[in-house]
């Protein structure tokens, strides 16, 4: 099995870290990061479970950068 490597933005949200997949767009949440990061990866393999993997296509994001940006 091919083994991918993704990206996660994590964040506070109240009392829950969100964990967020930004190639797949796949969010879980937990009480700690480390929690949070462990129900992403769990959450990540359960979306991939029934994708055909040969046709699955992913960005390939190198070094992604977080930018601030400002609304009026």
């Amino acid at each position: 099995m091919a083994k991918f490597n993704y990206h996660a933005l994590i964040w506070k949200e109240g009392k829950l870290y969100v964990a967020r997949c930004l190639e797949l767009k796949v969010t879980s949440q937990g009480k700690s990061r480390k929690e949070a990061l462990a129900n992403l990866r769990e959450a990540v393999d359960l979306y991939l479970e029934d994708e055909d993997k040969d046709k699955f296509f992913l960005p390939k994001i190198d070094q992604p950068q977080i930018t601030q940006i400002k609304t009026a």
